[in-house]
């Protein structure tokens, strides 16, 4: 008869030993190697599904930057308040304990908000397309990849220079040597810092510049307006949306991607204004030019092309027809409108004819395109109202169809996530046996 303490531990050691000897098998090298192989190629597709970017909104995700002047003030102030370490006696030891984890502390305040900016910023590799095209054209071409570096150089260099000099009053002799050891030491990551602190100010500013950019939904239908530069595509935005673009008569009014919203029969859509478009190649583009490129191209828009035959705009009537040619030829597969603004100009004005421009050159196509605009053109006078409640109804049939273009573009994203899923776990599957090795090891 055992005793109890002995019955029990005589129960543990027997499930023990079965654990031990029978129901565990160990892997096979060849079972293990499949396995890694397995999840390394899982690990890749999450990568590449980041590097994809399929979501926007990083921007609205950023830190909250502090200007280079308060992290210093605050790491001073913070630094003095640390005390050494409770029990030493030697008055010695104890302000050269004093000096290094006041060192120690200054470092750490100065570097780690640093560190948290440089791993917290988006790497522009993993931004969706769009939002990558914002950061090169509005900050300029590797700008934020340049301060992000400049940020990270900062952070080595106070860890570099606070390690040195925390040694440096570990090692004092004296309790005047470690006073002035560690004056030293807070007088040169103080004087880095005020040096070098200002790319910690640029981050802040494109912090600021990035956090205002608008905010696209990439589920909701958009409309973008498209023309050459004051067609009266911000005018149009006004009466179709809750955007309030500025209203005024000179090329580039619209200096960035305004966005508002439209409500029709409860459904709420996004409307954006983009800059004007002129007649030149991709190369000769500013950036402005680019930004609107860049929505045509990496955003699901239905486009309303504006075109404006009085003349009045700045552009040529014949450089829009060029413009228009070539937008609509590269982006065909966008849903279209187009619209001729301005009319009740067009009707009481004689159009304006520039000098660049012969009309007895012109081909039947341009011709007519002078006198009425493309075929299907809704003519439109904000100031009259003419045509405004036939756009509207074009706009809500166009972008009922958008809805359903996303929603199959949606479908077919989702059956390509399951066939890579599905080929990962045939990958997982062994050549002879046919048992898949997550559920004969178990899942890590």
């Amino acid at each position: 008869m055992y005793s109890m303490p002995y019955f029990c531990k005589h129960i543990q050691s027997t499930a023990y030993d079965a654990v031990v000897r029978g129901s565990y098998v160990p892997a096979s090298v060849e079972e293990t190697k499949v396995k890694d192989e397995v999840k390394e190629k899982e690990r890749k597709s999450k990568a590449s599904s980041s590097e994809k970017g399929t979501n926007v909104g990083a921007f609205q995700k950023l830190p909250m930057v502090i200007p280079s002047v308060d992290i210093l003030s605050s790491a001073l102030k913070k630094a003095k308040r640390v005390s050494p370490t409770q029990g030493i006696s030697n008055i010695a030891k104890r302000e050269r304990n004093r000096a290094a984890k006041q060192l120690d502390a200054l470092m750490k305040e100065l570097a780690v908000p640093l560190r948290t900016y440089r791993e917290t910023f988006p790497n522009k590799r993993f931004l969706h397309p769009y939002e990558r095209s914002l950061v090169e054209l509005t900050l300029g071409e590797g700008n934020y990849e340049y301060v992000l570096g400049k940020v990270d150089d900062l952070r080595k260099k106070v860890n570099s220079v606070g390690k040195e000099h925390a040694a440096i009053c570990a090692k004092s002799m004296t309790k005047r040597e470690a006073e002035e050891n560690l004056a030293a030491g807070v007088n040169k990551l103080e004087g880095i810092f005020q040096q070098e602190g200002k790319i910690v100010d640029e981050l802040l500013t494109i912090a600021k510049t990035l956090r205002a950019m608008p905010v696209v939904d990439l589920e909701t239908p958009t409309l973008c307006l498209v023309g050459a530069p004051n067609v009266g595509k911000s005018s149009l935005v006004r009466i179709l949306s809750t955007g309030k673009p500025e209203i005024c008569n000179y090329p580039f009014t619209t200096r960035g991607i305004l966005m508002g919203h439209i409500s029709f029969s409860y459904q709420n859509f996004q409307v954006t204004d983009t800059p004007g478009l002129l007649c030149r190649s991709d190369e000769e583009r500013n950036n402005l030019e680019k930004l609107t490129l860049a929505v045509l191209t990496h955003l699901p828009t239905a486009v309303l092309y504006v075109h404006d035959l009085t003349g009045e705009c700045g552009t040529s009537v014949s450089d829009q027809f060029v413009i228009y040619k070539e937008i609509k030829e590269r982006f065909s597969d966008h849903l279209w409108i187009d619209v001729v603004s301005k009319y009740d100009l067009f009707q009481e004005k004689t159009p304006v004819i520039f000098a660049t421009e012969d009309q007895s050159k012109d081909d039947d196509e341009l011709a007519k395109y002078r006198k009425e605009g493309p075929d299907g053109a809704i003519r439109v006078s904000v100031k009259s109202s003419l045509g405004v409640d036939e756009l509207k109804s074009r706009v809500l049939e166009m972008l009922t169809s958008q809805v359903n273009r996303i929603q199959v573009q949606n479908s077919s994203d989702q059956e390509q996530l399951e066939e890579t899923h599905t080929s990962l776990l045939l990958d997982g599957f062994v050549d002879s046996g046919t048992v898949n090795l997550d559920c004969a090891l178990g899942s890590s």
